[in-house]
């Protein structure tokens, strides 16, 4: 038998079928149901693991609340990342010509994902025998920065890639653009190309060059190895790579690439003015977390516009650190360990086991308000917030002393009395239940006798205090206080008369500015308004809380006892210090010298001091730790700053209430014959007051008595 052969050339049937159309039609046909089925199924098993079309569509940054003062002035953010948002047509070009350059030049061209770089991605992976290149757009970088980890899977570039293409079916191709530049991490806490242009130039976006924007480029590759602050060597070498990828883009001349590629690393960091108002920052920040929660707080981009006026709480917070850093220097080298245990803290090292002494540091605290508004403008809670957290002004329970005297001569006047009474300086022994035998003494361990209660309350007279206190009730004095301001517990026994009950500094300024305010109590602001990120009002305080907490007879009534204090008595201080506006305080000092304060107010603004250590520990003697020693020398550089814009005003006199000359001898109204008076006021006419009976008309001795009087007013 022979072999069956073919004719010569022709292709045997079955080998023409293989290159017969239809088998390659069959064929593609094939591949791509195999494919689509595959497609299908990636799909539904990663559809629950990718974003939701509202997610899509809703996309948020993460925005740091933002802290303004009264006028306008960012002084402190609270953020995790740091972000501002630009808009697109912020951007300058060449950005995202950079950006386009080195990481997607068919941005413009694809959907999502580019096939070509993502097969060379894979060739590149399988030579080097591991995933060291993605292949990714900058819209799968995106994708990822949003709803992605970073870790280098395939199953997570398959959710990259579809996530991709749902983000190029919602955003326009600028819009992309926009989120990937405001939310990429370009190193050293700068989310966004605005916080970055700030973070490394000190710039605004629309001030950036080609150099600027080749540099934040370089991070494109990797953040942290090649920003600009940490490694600037790393920075200046990956400028130039960015540079060179922009002239191969035809986005600048060789020429271009020739001049700046030798030029050196421009970084000009942004010198940040955070740091004042910590204190103050952090009673907002506690509000907003309390209110808004954590992500109002770090990443919902609330602005905060406060009350708090910058210059001031500057200057104030300069003022207490000069104060109490020379005070702690005078004290170290005052005690010793050995003389003085009191003033050290012992410490032990746990290795070595050697004890070390600590002088314990001595703080302030300040807190002012603006009268008319409520307006808080400076908080002051210590001595540095880097040293200590606690807040002293709002924080710190500690007792006033003879701050809390104006509390009682409110009650006192409420009930009738005036200031031209008359009680007397002498000693006296109380009986108080479960408690031995009280004999209260004055500061200096004297007693005066017969005297005014004005000249009482301005010599801080703990007696004349004490027995006035007792003829009200003390029930009526914490009555008033509580009107007023003061929320703390009072108790109602005869040492609340010197201050024996603790209260805040913060309600003890609050409740003082009640008397220029003609007896009316506003309610203390901090927050003006809160705004949403897209500038929408979610808070706003427009206007302050205030009611009547006194009658303003009686206000103004304690307002001029006051001002005698800061004109004669315990707080003339401020006089010779050089703030001479019509003021009114009171000092206060407590029992061993452990917590010094002063309270004063002038028709603009109240503020209070208070000075002491955290572990009640005396800070001075008679003459160097009392509240007009310490804590007045403070509020008068404060109050001097303060009014340094404002108009001088004086108090204003109700309608109802009168002055008249009195004799400063019998407290009644004087008469020509009076050789000591000075003004007092009265709430009834003078024709119903009785005149003094000391002095009445002699024939004998008019005229000598008249020739007296001229001479005393002479000499004062």
């Amino acid at each position: 038998m022979g072999i069956i052969r073919g004719k010569k050339g022709r292709t045997p049937a079955k080998g023409r079928f293989l290159f017969h159309p239809r088998f390659w039609l069959a064929g593609a046909v094939l591949v791509a149901i195999m494919l689509a089925f595959v497609a299908v199924r990636t799909i539904k098993t990663y559809q629950e693991d990718l974003p939701s079309i509202e997610q899509i569509y809703n996309i948020t940054p993460i925005l740091p609340a933002k802290v303004y003062d009264r006028n306008g002035r960012l002084f402190k953010q609270f953020y995790r990342e740091r972000r501002m948002l630009a808009r697109y047509d912020e951007l300058p070009q060449p950005l995202i010509d950079a950006l386009l350059a080195t990481e997607d030049r068919k941005f413009y061209d694809h959907w999502g994902f580019d096939w070509t770089g993502l097969a060379r991605a894979i060739v590149v992976n399988i030579r080097r025998g591991g995933i060291t290149q993605g292949g990714s757009t900058v819209t799968q970088q995106l994708a990822r920065m949003l709803f992605l980890t970073p870790e280098r899977t395939l199953t997570r570039k398959i959710k990259e890639l579809l996530t991709a293409i749902k983000i190029e079916r919602t955003y326009s191709k600028n819009e992309i653009l926009e989120m990937y530049l405001n939310l990429y991490n370009f190193g050293s806490g700068a989310y966004g190309v605005k916080s970055a242009a700030q973070t490394y130039f000190s710039k605004d976006i629309n001030e950036l060059d080609i150099l600027d924007c080749a540099v934040l480029a370089a991070t494109f590759k990797a953040p942290n190895r090649y920003a600009p602050l940490r490694n600037p060597t790393r920075a200046y070498r990956r400028r130039n790579v960015v540079l060179a990828s922009m002239r191969d883009f035809g986005k600048i001349t060789q020429e271009q690439f020739d001049s700046l590629r030798v030029l050196p690393l421009r970084i000009k960091p942004a010198t940040v003015e955070y740091g004042v108002g910590e204190y103050f920052s952090e009673e907002i920040r506690r509000y907003i977390e309390k209110n808004y929660g954590v992500s109002g707080l770090y990443s919902d981009g609330l602005e905060i516009y406060t009350t708090m006026d910058f210059g001031l709480q500057e200057a104030a917070e300069r003022f207490i650190r000069q104060s109490i850093d020379s005070l702690r220097a005078s004290a170290e080298a005052k005690h010793t360990p050995e003389k003085n245990p009191e003033y050290y803290l012992t410490k032990i090292d746990p290795e070595t086991g050697d004890t070390t002494f600590v002088h314990k540091k001595l703080q302030a605290a300040l807190y002012a308000l603006d009268n008319k508004t409520g307006d808080v403008l400076v908080i002051v809670g210590g001595r540095s917030f880097a040293e200590s957290q606690w807040n002293r002004a709002t924080q710190a329970h500690r007792q006033p002393g003879s701050s809390f005297k104006p509390f009682v001569v409110t009650a006192a006047i409420e009930a009738g009395f005036m200031p031209s009474d008359t009680l007397y300086d002498s000693p006296i022994v109380l009986s108080i239940p479960g408690t031995p035998e009280w004999r209260p003494h004055n500061f200096d361990l004297k007693f005066k006798g017969k005297m005014t209660l004005r000249a009482g309350i301005a010599d801080s007279r703990n007696l004349i205090s004490i027995k006035l206190l007792q003829q009200i009730d003390p029930k009526r004095a914490i009555f008033y206080a509580h009107q007023m301001g003061i929320r703390s517990d009072l108790l109602p026994v005869p040492t609340l008369a010197i201050g024996a009950s603790e209260v805040y500094l913060s309600e003890m300024v609050e409740a003082y500015a009640c008397f220029p305010n003609g007896g009316i109590h506003t309610t203390p602001r901090l927050i003006k308004k809160i705004l949403d990120r897209y500038g929408n009002p979610l808070e706003i305080n427009a206007v302050a809380q205030k009611q009547e907490a006194l009658s303003a007879k009686t206000a103004y009534i304690v307002t001029s006892v006051l001002e005698s204090v800061a004109r004669e008595g315990t707080g003339k201080g401020m006089r010779w210090r050089g703030f001479t506006r019509p003021a009114g305080g009171k000092t206060g000092t407590t029992d061993s010298y452990m917590d010094n304060w002063f309270m004063g107010f002038t028709p603009q603004i109240t503020a209070g001091v208070w000075v002491g250590y955290d572990l009640k520990t005396p800070i001075g003697g008679y003459h160097t730790g009392t509240g007009a020693a310490t804590a007045l020398p403070i509020w008068t550089k404060f109050m001097i700053a303060a009014h340094d814009s404002l108009p001088e005003l004086a108090f204003e006199i109700p309608d109802g209430v009168y002055e008249k000359e009195v004799c400063r001898e019998t407290g009644y109204i004087a008469t020509d014959f009076c050789i000591d008076t000075y003004p007092e006021v009265f709430l009834d006419p003078a024709d119903t007051l009785n005149y003094c009976p000391l002095h009445r008309f002699d024939v004998s001795d008019h005229r000598q008595q008249k020739d007296n009087k001229d001479r005393h007013r002479t000499r004062f």
